[in-house]
């Protein structure tokens, strides 16, 4: 692709024909999801006072989903993304409103570990789905990368309005209030996003994932996680889940040390804002450097504004250092999903989404465990060397295995270990 080549706009990817009819459930369908961690941590807090106790229940979710997603993936790709999402829908639901009942009945832990891992495995996996439609409705056009954007921002328009919606519920309604909402919103907005048959890829013997017939077919069924840079992808995305996690615990416990808890979702939000700002530019942008430089730079910005959070005691200070890593963290997911694009072949490439979302899924899990008991046993505020830690052993990682995220240039290549014994690029 020359570098001369200006990137096709927002206007004209939303035009696609058929992208509204899974857009729009999409959005709705993916909500929840911004709002599960926040309120079971918030709820079970008010039940237990212990953020430890809170946080050590939200990271069962996190960690159950983070295992599950990727099989879940896997089997959309396989048997189709309807079959998947509406068994998931139900037994999401089903699981999320136990767990409320439990917490609210002051349970064991033991019982609230138990509920956690079915809410945590049956989270919709909605976004990479919706960027499997993308990729089958936008097969080898420039549009793709417009589409990583969009899907970014999309995500972070739900994390600004999921933590402040489940804030509201919890601070002013009802503690339990929030994972209640959480629970029907999931069950509506899967189903409604199921009902979109005609724009789900193909599956069956007769094409790959994207609908395609030919080679593609004969890798569909084995794991994204054997290409290399998927794995390198996944140690970034970890990191980033770290962010998440560390700034979800350690904010709520800044806010109710200043005596006023209902910031918390306003300063989640800054955050959270901070990534769709960038990633609405990242959609904008015609880039001339390559995704894996691109990747570099932003993470590396990622870590450093990471490391200066846990100094910040005021307010207007962490909201401002709290927007810039917002800023950092768009540009890393967007270039992220940019690569599977070029990493992984159509018939594996909703599981490797889904690999990326359950890692951004495990780091939370990992970083909100480790914060609710660096806030419990320490300072106000020492959650937050979570995301330092996190981001700075990723991107350790990505400064030392950068090399295998390297794709080619023309047609697609299917990396080694996805049902090939050597890289062969399918025209």
């Amino acid at each position: 692709m020359a570098s001369t080549v200006t990137r096709p706009g927002y206007g004209q990817l939303l035009r696609t024909r058929g992208a509204w009819t899974f857009l729009l459930p999409g959005f709705a369908a993916r909500q929840p999801f911004a709002m599960l961690t926040l309120s079971i941590v918030l709820l079970v807090q008010h039940t237990t006072g212990s953020y430890g106790v809170a946080g050590a229940a939200a990271a069962v979710t996190g960690v159950s989903m983070a295992l599950f997603a990727p099989y879940s993936g896997r089997l959309a790709d396989r048997y189709g993304q309807r079959t998947v999402l509406l068994p998931g829908v139900l037994v999401h639901a089903a699981a999320g409103l136990t767990l409320t009942f439990l917490a609210l009945a002051d349970a064991p832990l033991w019982a609230l570990f138990l509920a956690a891992v079915p809410t945590g495995a049956s989270v919709p996996q909605v976004g990479p789905m919706v960027r499997a439609r993308w990729a089958v409705k936008l097969k080898d056009s420039p549009l793709m990368s417009t589409a990583a954007a969009f899907e970014s921002v999309t995500d972070e328009l739900t994390f600004v309005l999921g933590p402040l919606l489940a804030t509201a519920l919890c601070t002013s309604v009802d503690p339990a209030a929030g994972l209640v909402t959480e629970a029907a919103l999931t069950l509506v907005g899967g189903l409604l996003f199921a009902a979109q048959k005609s724009t789900q890829p193909v599956v069956g013997g007769s094409g790959g994932a994207d609908g395609s017939g030919g080679e593609h077919a004969r890798v569909e069924h084995v794991s994204a996680l054997r290409v290399p840079g998927v794995r390198v992808l996944v140690v970034v995305f970890l990191g980033i889940g770290s962010v998440f996690g560390g700034m979800q615990v350690s904010l709520a416990a800044f806010t109710e040390s200043i005596g006023e808890p209902g910031l918390n979702g306003v300063l989640y939000g800054v955050f959270a804002a901070g990534n769709m700002i960038s990633g609405l530019a990242c959609g904008a942008i015609a880039w001339k450097v390559a995704p894996q430089q691109r990747l570099l730079v932003g993470y590396t910005a990622l870590a450093l504004t990471a490391s200066g959070l846990w100094a910040a005691h005021s307010v207007l200070v962490l909201a401002g250092l709290g927007l810039l890593v917002g800023m950092c963290i768009a540009p890393a997911i967007v270039t992220g999903y940019t690569l599977v694009e070029g990493l992984v072949p159509a018939g594996a490439r909703t599981e490797a989404f889904t690999w990326l979302t359950g890692a951004v899924a495990l780091g939370q899990a990992a970083a909100v465990t480790v914060a609710g008991q660096l806030e419990d046993r320490f300072w106000d505020g020492a959650g937050f060397l979570v995301p330092m830690g996190g981001t700075v052993l990723a991107l350790a990682v990505l400064v030392a295995l950068r090399s295998r995220l390297a794709t080619r240039s023309h047609g697609r290549t299917v990396a080694r270990g996805v049902g090939h014994r050597s890289p062969a690029t399918v025209d």
